[in-house]
């Protein structure tokens, strides 16, 4: 990997090929466990893990699917919908997560910081 990503704050996460089609994954970077979802082939989301609603870290386990024109995660808990591109939570707003900056460079897939 090319040492000016990581010199602009990029994080090696995992190889494309860990993350199954349409399923994701937790990443803990700097402490923090981010939730990285694989959507189709190539599309790739991050948002945290941690599910305000159910005060539990399991995004990354939860459901993948699209609401209108909104591709979202289902919490596997209280089924909850996060709008993957803004991490808006569909029915309780005010619980909505970060969305983190995400990148695929070859078939490695890295981290940016957090989009707050």
């Amino acid at each position: 990997m090319d040492d000016t990503i990581i010199a602009q704050g990029w994080v090696l996460a995992c190889s494309l090929d860990d993350i199954v089609p349409n399923t994701g994954v937790c990443a803990l970077v700097d402490g923090e466990q981010v939730a990285i979802f694989r959507v189709g082939e190539h599309q790739l989301y991050a948002i945290d893990n941690y599910d305000p609603n159910a005060d539990a870290s399991v995004l990354s386990r939860g459901l993948l699917g699209s609401i209108g024109d909104r591709v979202v995660v289902a919490s596997p808990i209280f089924k909850q919908h996060f709008d993957l591109r803004t991490g808006t939570c569909l029915e309780a707003p005010e619980y909505s997560v970060n969305t983190w900056q995400v990148r695929l460079e070859g078939d490695l897939v890295l981290l940016g910081q957090p989009k707050r």
